[in-house]
This record gives C-alpha cells, sequence and structure tokens, in this order.
C-alpha cells in the first residue's frame, strides 16, 4: 500500500517530539500499521535551522497554511497550541478533507463542539489523546476499553507542575511560593504560571474527560476552578496527621441532580493508590459500574511521552483512513444523537467533606462553641484536631474535618463562624474526597 502523508504543525518540543519518534520507530510503525507513514510538510519558527527532519524529503515552511493546503497532505497534526491560529487551520485543514491529530486541550475544550460538528460534516477523523494526560492512553480507554460500563465518576491529577509543587511542600516542608520559583528554573511551570497552579489547564482536560464520562456537550465554562497558590505547608502537614494528601484534583461525578465538575485542592485518604502519585507524575482514576475502579497512570507531559499518544492517533487515523465516520469510534464516545443534556452543577450544590482550619482563642468553651455553630448550620462534624498554643500566644489552631454536606450549607455554616468574636481572620477549607 502507498504511504500515508503527514504535515505537521509546530516543531517545538512536542511536534520534535512526534517527528523524532516517526522517523526512528519507522520500521515498527510500518510493522504493525502494514504501511508507512512519512512526514511529507513541516511547519514551524526559523524552520530552515531545524535538525530533525531531512530536507530533502520533507517540504519545510514557516506558513502553517501552506501545509493545510497542501493536496498530498492526508494527516494534519497541530502542536502549536493556543487557541486562535490553531483553530483557524484546524477547521481549514478539515474543510480541504484531512484527517485531523491534535495535543490541544485548551483548543478542544473550548472550540471542540465546533470542530467536531465540521469534521462530522466532511466524514473526517479529529484525534486528541495526547490533549489530556500526556503519554496516558486515558481517551482511548474511556471510549473504547471502558465502553460497555455506565462512568460514575471520574478523578484526575493531571496537571504535573501542581502535583510536583505539592509533593515537594509534603516531602521537604517548603512553601509554595519557594517551589514555584524551582518549578519555573526545572521548566515545569511557565514564567506566568497560572494556567497551572490555578486549575486552568487541568480543567481544559477534565471538561474532556467529563464529556468522554458521560456523554455530555464540552462545557469548560462551568468547570468550577481554584488554584493551589493558598496552600500552607501547615495544611500539608495537618492533613497527613488525619491520614490525608492534598493533591490538586479533577472530578467529574454524575448524580441525581447533575454532572460535578472541579477542580482544586483536595485532600485524598493517603491510602490511596492515587494520593501516592507524586512529582510530576498524571494518573486518572475512573470508576465504572461494571468494571469499578480503573487507574490510569504515567507521565503527563514531555516531548516523547506525548509524542507516544500523537503518534498512536496517527496510527489509528491511518488504520480507518478510508472507512466512512460512523464506522469509526465516535469522537466523544457517544453517537451524536445520544449527546445528553445533563446540567453541569454549580459549586454551591456539589456535595462533598471539609478540611476547615481556623484559629481561635484558646479558652474554655469556645470549641463547644465553633462546634454548635456548624451543628445549628446542620453540619456535622467528624473529627476535630486542637493545636498547642505557640509560646506566648493566646490562641490555637482548630483543624476539622466534616461529613458530606452542601457547598451551600458550609458556606453559611463557614460565615457564622468567622463571625464569632472568639475566630481570628477567615476559615480554611479544603474538600476532601474518599473515592470510595
Amino acid at each position: 500500500m502507498s504511504a500515508v502523508k503527514v504535515g505537521l504543525l509546530g516543531l517545538g518540543t512536542v511536534g520534535g517530539g512526534t517527528a523524532t519518534v516517526l522517523i526512528r520507530n519507522a520500521e515498527e510503525i510500518s510493522a504493525r500499521l502494514g504501511r508507512e507513514i512519512v512526514i511529507s510538510h513541516v511547519a514551524g519558527l526559523d524552520i530552515a535551522s531545524q535538525s530533525i527532519v531531512d530536507p530533502a524529503v520533507t517540504k519545510l515552511t514557516e506558513d502553517a497554511f501552506e501545509v493545510v493546503n497542501d493536496p498530498e497532505v492526508q494527516i494534519v497534526v497541530e502542536l502549536i497550541g493556543g487557541y486562535t491560529l490553531a483553530k483557524d487551520l484546524v477547521l481549514k485543514a478539515i474543510e480541504n478533507g484531512k484527517h485531523v491529530v491534535t495535543a490541544n486541550k485548551a483548543l478542544i475544550a473550548t472550540h471542540g463542539t465546533e470542530i467536531f460538528k465540521a469534521a462530522s460534516v466532511k466524514g473526517v477523523s479529529v484525534c486528541y489523546e495526547a490533549a489530556v494526560a500526556g503519554g496516558i492512553p486515558i481517551i482511548k480507554a474511556m471510549r473504547e476499553g471502558l465502553a460497555a460500563n455506565k462512568i460514575q465518576w471520574v478523578a484526575g491529577i493531571i496537571n504535573g507542575t501542581g502535583n510536583f509543587i505539592l509533593t515537594e511542600m509534603r516531602d521537604k516542608g517548603r512553601d509554595f511560593t519557594e517551589v514555584l520559583k524551582e518549578a519555573q528554573e526545572l521548566g515545569y511551570a511557565e514564567a506566568d504560571p497560572t494556567f497551572d497552579v490555578e486549575g486552568i489547564d487541568a480543567a481544559h482536560k477534565l471538561t474532556i474527560l467529563a464529556s468522554l464520562a458521560f456523554g455530555i456537550e464540552l462545557q469548560f465554562d462551568k468547570t468550577y476552578t481554584e488554584g493551589i497558590s493558598k496552600i500552607t505547608p501547615d495544611d500539608v502537614n495537618y492533613a497527613g496527621e488525619l491520614g490525608y494528601r492534598i493533591k490538586h484534583l479533577g472530578v467529574a461525578r454524575k448524580t441525581a441532580r447533575g454532572i460535578e465538575l472541579r477542580v482544586h485542592p483536595t485532600l485524598i485518604p493517603a491510602k490511596r493508590l492515587i494520593a501516592n502519585v507524586d512529582g510530576v507524575m498524571n494518573a486518572v482514576l475512573v470508576q465504572g459500574d461494571a468494571v469499578g475502579p480503573t487507574l490510569y497512570y504515567g507521565a503527563g507531559a514531555g516531548a516523547e511521552p506525548t509524542a507516544s499518544a500523537v503518534v498512536a492517533d496517527i496510527i489509528d487515523t491511518v488504520r480507518t483512513i478510508d472507512a466512512p465516520l460512523e464506522h469509526k469510534v465516535p469522537l466523544l464516545g457517544f453517537q451524536n444523537e445520544a449527546m445528553r443534556d445533563t446540567p453541569v452543577l454549580g459549586i454551591d450544590d456539589v456535595e462533598t467533606a471539609y478540611y476547615l482550619r481556623m484559629q481561635a482563642d484558646d479558652q474554655p468553651g469556645v470549641l463547644a462553641e465553633v462546634s454548635d455553630t456548624f451543628a445549628k448550620n446542620s453540619i456535622s462534624i467528624e473529627a476535630v484536631v486542637q493545636k498547642e498554643p505557640a509560646s506566648g500566644e493566646s490562641s490555637v489552631k482548630l483543624i476539622m474535618l466534616t461529613q458530606k454536606c452542601l457547598e451551600s450549607q458550609v458556606n453559611k455554616a463557614i460565615a457564622a463562624v468567622e463571625s464569632l468574636a472568639s475566630v481570628q481572620g477567615e476559615v480554611v477549607r479544603i474538600r476532601v474526597e474518599h473515592l470510595d
């Protein structure tokens, strides 16, 4: 069979890794596929100075539209990132009848509905395995391997930068600002780390996972997002004393009232496997009604781990390149007409347990007063720890774990506690997930 020609947009970290894997493993890929894959056209910045692809074999350009308009290119691989230009290029490639592979989670989470609709009209594929959790094949697992299941919930550590920071804070007692600076020096975090540490990157990925899990439209704008910049070493230590670890977790859960879709710092029991995923690694835990819990672990970023997923998508696309779209796995795992209009819950309607930390006067009756205030607001307390006051201080730290309750309930209770004369400052709140 004739070789399939691929056009590559971007030759940076992931683009360079993809080209390297395709060239280095060409014989292995051909043996699996039964035909060759050739990189026929590449667009990138300062493309003339690149040393990965052979200019005698591959056309080089700095104009990405030359690639998507090249009639010989059958598959366009978008690895430039961002929203606007990437969207225009992908839609133009689809208009030209080309299949698309992308690692762009922001593009899929925010514009996926429009892109998938255009692909359906033109009868082409859009593959995006590398958009979530790098080299972990979680998209394929949820679209295909778990297709027999009703997915009940998904919980994931899906940003390596945040996980690295929280791991360092726990293991070495360092504060957030210090570890973030190191993460930037090591290349784990960008100069502007907002997307990573405030949960936006994870929210993009969770949006995609929720659509795959529950057959709902991509709804990034409805994903609740909270970062880790306010987590202190004290909170990390107290969580450990209580038998928990703090992770920046994405949670998508189907309930009788709707879909929970949220990213925030979370206490997880230390005995859970996912609580022991450290450093820059990613992990996704999926609960299905038939299979039970399944855990997917691996590198969530990096040139070749991500390239592994990109190339796997290229191979899958080639395998079915001439098949009608109706014979392929649906882009979000569900047939278009079967997509559900299940509402996404606001954070006030989410039910979970809570870790609460506050500073209170070291006087008789204060703990009882605080506990009574929570009780009056229908919050049941599961555990209480009162720390010894520091030398010369007249206040103590109170740490409480609640049983499950609505976020709106705990908001009212916290406001009432903060109004007590015996409580100083704000109550720190971190959600708790037992994942059982």
